[in-house]
């Protein structure tokens, strides 16, 4: 009964966070994106220390040794949150998840040229394979570039960067969730992201409208509620139980943008995606093989959104 209602909160959480996702493209037309990320940050924050308060871990969560990591992850955090609420606007839902994905392909990676983890045969070959899947998906807006979709491609390449700073932030994560519990480490990169957004007041924030302030409201508590759902999820099931259902996010990705904007994926698209999430798997299973526990770095969250 626990390991199911962990795999229904990490479901849970994923349709939050898409359902974000969703709501920050339908304002993203006119809303720029540090204003984005600044509003979600704010609205999601009271949720998250409220929760914290109710359960009497607020104070604890506050207080770390090693302020100048959290402020290190929330940089890169928020900056990847940046270049997916760009990216967002030129893409897909379907198209810009499967881009992704390819953030834990790339982690694997960075844990061994900055961790030192011993990469081995099996994850090597899932790495190569979903990188030809993240590539097979990008190729049709790459494609863009010269033909008059420039901004397509220009999005693909940044959903990409995002994902590579998703990375870093996770291998940052696996840094600090070695001393801090995930709720200093989601608090901090709250207020880093909200500090960081600030700077960019001067360029061209604008003042949101009724119905894109009630976006921005919706997309930070949504944000919020998931952050707090996937955190819990993992105190109920084991990582390599309920990380896999990372990869539902396509089905929300689908359904939102079919419902809302009225996307179709291409089957590049679908392609691409399957053989990155079933990479991904690979990825997942070999390190529960190994022992590699992920649950205080994954219940800490990426860091898009």
């Amino acid at each position: 009964m626990t390991q199911n209602r962990g795999i229904l909160l990490k479901l849970g959480s994923v349709a939050f966070f898409m359902s974000m996702q969703a709501m920050i493209k339908a304002a993203s037309g006119h809303i720029p994106p540090g204003e984005i990320v600044f509003f979600r940050s704010v609205f999601a924050l009271p949720v998250i220390a409220a929760w914290l308060a109710y359960e009497g871990r607020l104070h604890s969560a506050l207080r770390t040794t090693q302020l100048w990591g959290h402020i290190s992850r929330g940089t890169v955090g928020g900056m990847a949150m940046g270049l997916n609420f760009t990216a967002v606007a030129y893409l897909t839902l379907p198209d810009i998840t499967a881009i992704l994905y390819a953030s834990p392909i790339i982690t694997v990676v960075l844990a061994a040229i900055i961790l030192g983890e011993q990469v081995r045969a099996v994850r090597i070959g899932a790495v190569l394979a979903g990188l030809v899947g993240v590539l097979i998906t990008m190729w049709p807006q790459l494609q863009g570039w010269g033909d008059g979709n420039d901004m397509r491609a220009f999005g693909a390449m940044l959903a990409l960067t995002a994902a590579c700073f998703i990375a870093v932030a996770k291998i940052l994560v696996r840094k600090l969730v070695g001393v801090d519990p995930p709720s200093t480490v989601v608090i901090y990169a709250s207020f880093t992201a909200i500090a960081l957004s600030l700077l960019t007041l001067p360029f061209g924030w604008v003042w949101p409208t009724g119905p894109e302030f009630t976006l921005l409201l919706a997309a930070g508590l949504a944000g919020g509620v998931g952050q707090l759902m996937l955190t819990t999820a993992y105190t109920h099931a084991e990582a390599s139980t309920i990380a896999p259902f990372d990869y539902s996010s396509m089905i929300f990705a689908l359904a939102f943008g079919y419902l809302f904007f009225g996307d179709l994926p291409t089957a590049q698209t679908l392609l691409g995606a399957g053989i990155v999430i079933s990479a991904g798997l690979v990825i997942i299973w070999r390190e529960a093989r190994l022992g590699k526990d992920r649950s205080k770095s994954r219940a800490a969250g990426s860091s898009g959104g």
